[in-house]
């Protein structure tokens, strides 16, 4: 059984900035993609930020050069540097994984961190 437990979020001004922590724990599991998702009633969540298990990054256009996704390999975790934060970047941020656990592609997602921009 792969958890997820999320870190981080929480009230900031305009410009402000905040960290996101997302650590996978259990076992017999490869990690092929984990990364941040942000949704906010009524709409559809979006990707925010993703690394892949070769390296690749991939980011929203609306968080290019603000955003900063980072991971700790031999922890199986991930972050997410969130600077020059804005209004439109309140929403609920869930940490997503894409892992394969006995020759199964598996999805999950982290309980949801509550970021709120506002002055």
């Amino acid at each position: 059984q792969v958890q997820l437990v999320e870190s981080g979020g929480g009230l900031v001004q305009p410009g402000g900035s905040l960290r996101l922590s997302c650590a996978a724990s259990g076992s017999g599991f490869r990690i092929n993609v984990m990364g941040w998702y942000r949704q906010n009633p009524g709409k559809e969540r979006e990707l925010v930020a993703t690394f892949t298990s070769t390296g690749n990054t991939n980011y929203a256009d609306s968080v290019k050069g603000r955003f900063t996704i980072s991971r700790d390999s031999a922890e199986n975790a991930v972050y997410l540097q969130m600077n020059s934060l804005k209004p439109e970047d309140t929403a609920v941020y869930y940490c997503y994984l894409l892992y394969d656990s006995s020759w199964t592609r598996m999805t999950k997602w982290g309980q949801g961190s509550q970021v709120t921009v506002s002055s």
